[in-house]
Order: C-alpha cells, then sequence, then structure tokens
C-alpha cells in the first residue's frame, strides 16, 4: 500500500533494494516471507517505520488463537485501501475540497451500499 501511494512500480523499488519486480511481487502477495534486514531496507525505501507494517495485526499472549477471532476496523479500512480500487477512491475524494460535495458523495455511496445490502438481503431472504 505503501508502494502504491508513493506511486513507485514494483520494479523501482526492486531495483533500490537489489531485487527483481518478481520478487517484491512475491513479498506483496505473502508468497515469500521477508526477513528483518530485508524488512528494515523496505522500510527505509518506503520512508516508514518497520512498524508500519504490523498496524493492526493481531495480538497474541493470552489464550491461544487469541486476538484472530474478530477482525479490528482498522483492520478493514487497512484492507480496504490496500486494493486498487480504495487507494483510487481514497485520492479521488481527498482532492475535492467543497465539503458540500463531499458530503454529497459521501451520501451518495452510502445509499449505494445500504440498497446492495437490501439487494443481498433479499437474494438471501
Amino acid at each position: 500500500m505503501q508502494r502504491i501511494l508513493m506511486k513507485m512500480s514494483q520494479e523501482k523499488l526492486g531495483d533500490a533494494l537489489g531485487l527483481t519486480f518478481q520478487q517484491v511481487q512475491k513479498y506483496e502477495k505473502g508468497t515469500n516471507r521477508i526477513g528483518a534486514s530485508r524488512l528494515q531496507q523496505i522500510s527505509k525505501t518506503l520512508c516508514v517505520p518497520p512498524s508500519f507494517f504490523f498496524e493492526g495485526a493481531p495480538v497474541t499472549g493470552g489464550a491461544p488463537g487469541e486476538g484472530f477471532s474478530e477482525e479490528s476496523s482498522s483492520q478493514y479500512v487497512m484492507d480496504f485501501l490496500s486494493t486498487a480500487e480504495g487507494l483510487h477512491l481514497n485520492r479521488a475524494f481527498a482532492k475535492i475540497k467543497d465539503t458540500k460535495v463531499r458530503k454529497r458523495v459521501l451520501d451518495l455511496v452510502t445509499a449505494l451500499a445500504d440498497q446492495d445490502a437490501v439487494v443481498v438481503e433479499t437474494a438471501e431472504g
């Protein structure tokens, strides 16, 4: 997500890290694990602290599996913003300066979401 926000290609990030863009893809998809030293290198390249990559991660320490049962609202937002649609919508919305227009856009999206929920409930019911 940070790479996309910085408008950096996978190829450019790979070049900065001495990797191929395919290796960057594997890291982003979670196909390959990232070691601590590589994570440090990535965080410097993307201008974020290493802890950035752990924000919203479940906290354990209690009973086995504790922290994994419910998704937090911040994780939901992060998941949405990590999609191409989420980033595009966020960037476009942020460019709207008129607060009345922003409110109308929000009302429209809310109405569309509510309409989709009704359609899904009707189809399931």
